[in-house]
């Protein structure tokens, strides 16, 4: 091995070169994007018929899933409505909240990263 004089790198000396050359390529693996929850948050002044539309109509829950959902943000506090991509958990959050102050309602919605 001799040293090249400009760059200081190593180069083959004794003509063993066959003419190979290996190309390597990076591969792309797409990552999942981040999924978030829409929450509803408990208060004591929106009525739970309210709370049951909201979640039926925002969230396409049927009436049965928008009772349960209701009634574990009664009991709990808070209720998860569904998982979604940021944009869509973004929008969610900003109807419900929209619908809410419309019909003059303090019912809260937050989304959370899962």
């Amino acid at each position: 091995m001799g040293r090249d004089m400009a760059g200081g790198a190593d180069f083959e000396d004794g003509g063993g070169d066959t003419g190979t050359v290996v190309v390597t390529r990076t591969r792309t693996v797409a990552k999942r994007p981040s999924m978030y929850r829409v929450l509803l948050l408990n208060d004591d002044y929106t009525p739970m018929e309210f709370v049951i539309h909201v979640v039926e109509s925002f969230f396409q829950k049927n009436r049965e899933e928008a009772t349960r959902i209701m009634l574990h943000v009664h009991h709990h506090g808070v209720g998860e409505c569904g998982v979604y991509s940021y944009e869509v958990a973004e929008t969610k959050v900003t109807q419900v909240m929209d619908f809410a102050r419309k019909h003059q309602h303090p019912l809260q919605c937050v989304m959370e990263k899962k």
